[in-house]
């Protein structure tokens, strides 16, 4: 992805993830925005975003942050939210394992407490080892921690799957935290 596909996509990410006020939008309770607005948005932010623009940034986002309604006229965050919003639809059986990335430098505090989901709504879990490697290698040496996703649902945890294939659950206690084992 270019500089200036980037430069948009981290824009849109912040407006449909954190801050819509940033492009004077407001997020329905599915966390969908109007695609003309964010364009409007974006343009009085002094970022130049078109429909072609906008599918370009998508086209090129590996991880699918971003989804467009059926119609074209929405779109929204596919996950990763600050604000109160519900994307995702009704619990799913999780796989038995699932992997969270994280950098090696958090590993302690995370066998203490467990995996929470910060300012976000819940814990992002990875079903690859290659996804969870790229997720822990954006704030440092990244290292994998495998979560007992099977036992975690039959103790009643709840699971969810995004459009993107992130599965999400509002937290891990460490009791369900095996190979925690830093990447080299």
């Amino acid at each position: 992805m270019g500089a200036d596909l980037v430069r948009i996509s981290k824009f849109i990410s912040l407006v449909l993830r954190h801050e819509p006020a940033a492009a004077g939008l407001e997020l329905d309770p599915q966390g969908w925005a109007s695609v003309d607005a964010l364009i409007a948005g974006a343009g009085r932010a002094g970022l130049v975003i078109d429909r072609s623009i906008l599918e370009a940034v998508m086209a090129a986002n590996d991880k699918r942050r971003f989804e467009i309604s059926a119609d074209g006229a929405a779109i929204r965050a596919t996950h990763g939210h600050s604000v109160a919003v519900e994307t995702v639809d009704s619990p799913l059986a999780p796989p038995d394992r699932l992997l969270h990335g994280t950098a090696d430098r958090f590993l302690a505090s995370i066998r203490a407490e467990g995996l929470r989901p910060g300012e976000r709504q819940f814990v992002h879990l990875s079903e690859t080892v290659e996804m969870a490697r790229t997720v822990g290698g954006r704030h440092g040496r990244p290292a994998i921690i495998v979560v007992d996703t099977g036992a975690m649902a039959r103790d009643g945890f709840l699971f969810y799957r995004s459009s993107s294939g992130v599965w999400l659950t509002r937290n891990v206690p460490p009791a369900y935290l095996s190979d925690l084992v830093p990447e080299t």
